[in-house]
């Protein structure tokens, strides 16, 4: 992402939505992705009011610390008071169709030894991200944003 503090981007991919699963909730569905590359999985609960999706979509995802260009952190405003700054401050949510808040909060190593499993909650809903430790190497338990627009 050009501009952005090479610090606060923790990773960043391109997928194509394969399933969906059966609905539980009314507003989310689940989603089941590859990267282009078939390197990771990831498996995402969306708002579908929000940001609904079905098979074959390609996304772009993002997972940042900081919605702020130059990576700075946020200090003590909220999500919302970032993604609403003046026209003059912009911020990567201006460029992304659905965005959330949440914290990476647990890691698995995998069965083969070369991936790891990361899981995520945003506010409830989960996404775990499968692959090799080598591309998510940088991920960390913290808060991060979760940016996703459609390529």
């Amino acid at each position: 992402m050009a501009g952005l503090g090479s610090d606060a981007q923790l990773f960043e991919d391109n997928f194509r939505v394969h399933k969906l699963s059966d609905k539980k909730y009314d507003r989310v569905d689940r989603i089941y992705a590859t990267s282009e590359d078939k390197s990771i999985e990831i498996t995402l609960d969306i708002n579908n009011e929000l940001f609904p999706c079905k098979e074959g979509d390609e996304l772009n995802m993002l997972i940042a610390t900081s919605l702020h260009y130059d990576g700075t952190k946020d200090d003590e405003r909220g999500w919302r008071d970032v993604a609403k700054m003046g026209a003059n401050e912009g911020s990567l949510a201006d460029q992304y169709d659905y965005v959330c808040y949440g914290k990476i909060y647990k890691f698995e190593d995998g069965e083969d030894g070369q991936t790891i499993k990361a899981y995520i909650s945003f506010g409830g809903l989960l996404m775990s991200l499968v692959g090799p430790y080598k591309k998510l190497t940088p991920l960390r338990v913290e808060y991060v944003y979760l940016l996703v627009r459609r390529r």
